[in-house]
């Protein structure tokens, strides 16, 4: 009987976030999908009221719930400057969404060896920094969702 086929990334990533803010910058990266649970966390972060929340932050796009973004700058609505400096803060790090934590161990960057030096095009952190292993990278893929 034949082994399953190991991942390309079988040896692991690496990654380490240089805080640039792009993955969450900008109309090219697209929407932040945010589930029930996380809309809840978010607004108990904030010290919001889940209504108070969701009509302020929250919009439906694609039959599911998205952060709204800036209207200028289509940047994410809780991506903020670090007093001036090139790193940019999340507003609701400790609690966001599956999809911002499981960046960049998408299923869509991790494809083929192309596709993540695609992503590394876009994102600074990409094969920088600390090796992730198969099994952190096999759980955020999972967890990233489509």
């Amino acid at each position: 009987m034949s082994q399953p086929e190991q991942p390309w990334y079988v040896a692991g990533l690496a990654f380490a976030c240089q805080s640039c803010g792009r993955c969450c910058a900008g109309p090219e990266e697209g929407y932040v999908f945010i589930d029930p649970g996380e809309v809840a966390a978010a607004a108990a972060f904030l010290h919001m009221p889940l209504d108070e929340f969701q009509a302020r932050y929250v919009r439906l796009a694609y039959r599911r719930f998205s952060i709204i973004e800036h209207p200028q700058t289509h940047d994410c609505i809780f991506l903020a400057d670090s007093n001036g400096a090139a790193a940019r803060d999340c507003a609701i790090y400790p609690v966001r969404p599956a999809q911002c934590r499981t960046w960049p161990f998408w299923v869509r960057n991790l494809r083929n060896r192309d596709d993540w030096l695609a992503a590394g095009n876009r994102c600074p952190g990409v094969n920088r920094g600390q090796l992730h292993g198969l099994e952190e990278i096999e759980r955020k893929r999972n967890e990233s969702g489509p």
